[in-house]
């Protein structure tokens, strides 16, 4: 029987100086602490060892503990996050992740801490256009490379995390990935929200690769309106009760919603007959009965609005597509959950192979069971920290920082 430890991850934190951040989440008091990079509170390239020097001895002079360094997805650029990835096609991208990674093994080293995690990325455009080059093997060869940074007599483990819509995506494909790496440094971290997002039978998966893993991230979810995006292709026949789709046509760079309620063609000029008859066809595919809407894409409204985090964070996890494209379907998104209008979809919008929406929500404000999902951890031998990642509720940090303790208390005994 193993037992969970609760933690909090500065990511989470960032409006806070990163001192001060450490005692916020010893005095909520959480066991442990997420050091997490951050290009603004915690930026491996500014800081030095005297600075490591500080944040051990604040370590020290707390009951609180560091319990990994998170490598950062978002650290290079904030409209392009987890790039560039290990898995980037430019030698020079690669080495730009891979050498984040290794900042954080020396981080680590310096704090005395044993975990460090990132994850795989993403397929992108320049994987779809260059099909001859095999991802995975990149993959591998950087996590190599990474390895090598750590001394034989050093207790550090590198961590994949696999995320939904990531080429490492479920937990077996993180565990498919531990058997090509092979190596006693490298093993799974567990992020509960996205196995909830991800595994048709969450508490089932999280049981099956409890074993593997050494380190949790938790948050909460709920079901959301799943939405692909796809470029248009012969083969093309959506499934329209797994999600609806948002098809491109890239000679137009115009957008066909099929949507078995609200089935929309976005356009910037009148269809010719031969996308009109292509339009038919794909709605006939898809079992789309209702008339089809037209909008003039123009008209749609692609300002600032309430609703740009959730938007953001689902079209940044959108695979194969350039940011170019993604970024274009932004206003389709805003006006389908009511930006400027009626909200044609209430729920927030997903990209997951569950429909599950991953946007970390405080523990308790969503629908996933902590209770069955810890139980199936510790009882299939995960011993170790899970740390409450909360990026999107910075601005109201303290009060998700004491909701989420109060709600995860009762499941791992903590006092």
């Amino acid at each position: 029987m193993g037992q969970i430890q609760l933690s909090y991850s500065t990511f989470g934190l960032t409006e806070l100086d990163f001192l001060d951040a450490i005692d916020a989440v010893d005095r909520a008091g959480y066991p442990g602490i997420e050091i997490s990079f951050h290009r603004d509170q915690f930026n491996p390239f500014d800081i030095d060892d005297a600075y490591l020097a500080r944040v051990k001895q604040r370590l020290d002079q707390r009951r609180v503990k560091a319990a990994c360094v998170a490598t950062a997805s978002h650290f290079f650029d904030p409209l392009r996050p987890h790039e560039p990835s290990l898995m980037a096609l430019s030698r020079a991208a690669r080495k730009r992740r891979i050498d984040l990674v290794r900042r954080g093994i020396d981080v680590a080293r310096h704090l005395g801490v044993n975990l460090v995690t990132f994850g795989s990325g993403f397929i992108r455009a320049e994987h779809v256009a260059h099909p001859q080059v095999d991802p995975g093997e990149l993959l591998v060869d950087s996590i190599h490379e990474c390895l090598r940074e750590i001394r034989d007599d050093e207790d550090i483990t590198l961590l994949v995390e696999p995320e939904p819509g990531m080429y490492i995506e479920t937990l077996a494909q993180g565990l498919d990935l531990m058997r090509k790496v092979d190596s006693p440094k490298f093993k799974l971290h567990i992020d509960i929200c996205h196995a909830y997002c991800s595994e048709p039978d969450y508490i089932k998966a999280l049981g099956e690769a409890a074993p593997h893993a050494r380190y949790l991230h938790i948050s909460d979810a709920q079901a959301g309106y799943n939405l692909k995006v796809v470029d248009d292709h012969a083969e093309l026949a959506p499934d329209l009760g797994f999600a609806s789709v948002l098809v491109h046509f890239p000679d137009s760079a115009e957008f066909l919603l099929l949507d078995r309620e609200h089935p929309t063609y976005f356009r910037e000029q009148t269809p010719s007959a031969a996308r009109r008859s292509r339009i038919d066809a794909l709605l006939a595919r898809s079992g789309v009965t209702r008339p089809l809407a037209t909008l003039d894409y123009r008209s749609l409204y692609a300002g600032a609005s309430p609703l740009d985090d959730e938007i953001f964070t689902w079209m940044i996890s959108v695979p194969g597509l350039s940011f170019d494209v993604l970024e274009r379907t932004r206003p389709i998104v805003a006006w389908l959950r009511g930006v400027r209008g009626p909200a044609l979809q209430q729920r927030m919008v997903a990209n997951t192979l569950t429909g599950v929406v991953h946007f970390h929500e405080i523990p308790g404000e969503g629908t996933l069971d902590f209770a069955a999902s810890f139980k199936a951890l510790t009882d299939n031998g995960f011993s170790g920290y899970g740390s409450v990642e909360l990026y999107h509720h910075v601005a109201s940090w303290q009060k998700a920082l004491d909701d989420s303790y109060r709600h995860l208390a009762p499941f791992v005994g903590a006092h």
